[in-house]
């Protein structure tokens, strides 16, 4: 495969990781498939789905380049060495993207959803209880490896794997987008400096 060839590839294959990050970080809004949380979305949504990693990260910063990338691939149009010097440039602002919605999404994760929790030892309030390090929670790893704790939370209902399921779709989206991406700066970096077979077909 050529370089111009593998280009329009990866254009391609970076949409739907685009798409699956934009609909997670959308349910993420309705966390237990509810819509209260959007009304009162500084007290009950958990501050990472707010960063919008998956929406701004994944979506549009991975597929405005992923766009750009695929139409610099297409024969008779910008395959040249420029075309693929702005291919890397726009491959690397993806990079920068799918980072950004990985990182927002790891810390979704490590710091759990906000929910109605009922504590062990004091009244049952709206908070993010695995953030929290008090007497209240008493735990002494990650709320992820104690699934016991995981039935305190009290609503939304199911909020906790809700939260864990699409964080981590996100973070492995992600993970693949930042492979491709990666791929596609070093076929541009080849395609700048040795050309690309499409151009000298033409």
């Amino acid at each position: 495969m050529c370089t111009g060839d593998c280009t329009k590839f990866i254009g391609v294959s970076l949409y739907p990781f685009c798409a699956l990050c934009m609909i997670c970080n959308i349910l993420l809004l309705f966390p237990g498939w509810s819509t209260d949380a959007v009304n009162n979305s500084r007290e009950r949504l958990t501050p990472e789905v707010l960063y919008l990693g998956g929406l701004l990260g994944n979506g549009v910063l991975v597929l405005i380049p992923a766009i750009c990338i695929q139409y610099i691939g297409k024969r008779r149009t910008c395959i040249n060495r420029c075309g693929m010097l702005v291919s890397v440039i726009l491959a690397a602002v993806a990079v920068c993207g799918a980072i950004y919605g990985f990182v927002t999404s790891l810390l979704g994760l490590i710091n759990g959803p906000v929910c109605y929790y009922q504590f062990i030892n004091a009244d049952p309030r709206w908070t993010a209880p695995f953030k929290l390090e008090s007497e209240y929670t008493s735990l002494d790893r990650s709320y992820l490896f104690q699934r016991e704790f995981w039935l305190r939370c009290m609503m939304p209902v199911g909020v906790v794997e809700f939260n864990v399921i699409l964080f981590s779709t996100i973070m492995a989206a992600s993970a693949l987008q930042v492979v491709l991406c990666l791929i596609q700066v070093i076929n541009g970096v080849f395609g700048c400096l040795c050309g690309t077979c499409q151009e000298k077909l033409q």
